[in-house]
């Protein structure tokens, strides 16, 4: 099957786009240019930005923030803690990419401003890309439309945090040449993907040698990975892949087995 048919077997709406990170041969993918919704794969250029702004000595990585109980907005890492807990923007950094906390990735965003992500976006070229806020942004959005009753703009790419496959292929691609800022925040953020502890989706799909850094998104409806897959050859592949439909629940196994199969399929077309 194609890239588009598994994920249409899976019963979701697919949109993918895949490339050389070198830029050398075609690319391949279907709705390349429509927009999705980011939901926490905003994360990579937050993290980036942060690791800007560290490497142009703006801030000291070495600073701490707290996690406080009006800050914990629930979910995995400080995000879902009982307690009060501190630890380091470099820390933040880590678990917003790692394991996708939300918390953490508000109080960097506080830190290294949103606007200032708004313009990394901007300065990258990445035209079809918006950055709305931080995830305690976009929960305050939820909350307050499902009180009023009305579709939640978080699924909506017009209202929320949004891009295209094909600009979000350029990001990677981008970090992993070194030409998305300075060489060592390059080295950061692609180090800190290959940290993400979520191997359900893209990992799934490629085998052992195949080595995969990525950052999930995911919301009810909405399940998204974008990474890079690197062949033992030395040839670095950028992928990412957005779906829309299916369940509402957040645990979907064979949604995420299809965008890892729809990823490998996409990688082994352009090697073929």
């Amino acid at each position: 099957m194609t890239p588009e048919e598994i994920l249409t077997a899976a019963g979701v709406r697919g949109f993918l786009h895949a490339r050389r990170v070198d830029g050398a041969g075609p690319d391949t993918g279907f709705g390349i240019d429509e927009p999705v919704v980011l939901s926490s794969v905003v994360k990579v250029p937050l993290v980036l930005e942060f690791a800007r702004q560290a490497a142009a000595g703006q801030l000291d990585p070495r600073d701490r923030v707290r996690a406080r109980a009006a800050d914990r907005l629930g979910g995995a890492g400080s995000a879902g803690c009982a307690d009060d807990v501190e630890y380091s923007l470099r820390d933040a950094a880590r678990l917003a990419i790692s394991v996708s906390d939300n918390t953490a990735a508000d109080l960097l965003f506080d830190r290294v401003g949103v606007e200032n992500v708004r313009s990394l976006t901007a300065e990258l070229g990445l035209a079809g890309t918006r950055i709305f806020g931080s995830p305690r942004d976009v929960l305050r959005t939820i909350l307050d439309d499902g009180e009023a009753g009305r579709p939640l703009r978080a699924l909506d790419p017009a209202c929320t945090s949004a891009g295209t496959p094909r600009e979000m292929t350029e990001l990677l691609s981008l970090i992993w040449r070194d030409e998305a800022g300075p060489p060592s925040a390059c080295a950061l953020v692609r180090d800190l993907m290959g940290r993400q502890v979520n191997w359900h989706r893209l990992t799934a799909g490629f085998p052992a040698e195949v080595a995969v850094a990525g950052k999930t998104g995911t919301m009810p409806g909405l399940r998204n990975e974008i990474g890079v897959a690197s062949y033992p050859d030395g040839t670095d592949y950028a992928i990412a892949v957005f779906t829309r439909g299916g369940s509402e629940n957040l645990r979907e196994p064979a949604i995420d087995r299809a965008i890892g199969e729809a990823a490998r399929t996409a990688v082994e077309q352009l090697r073929a």
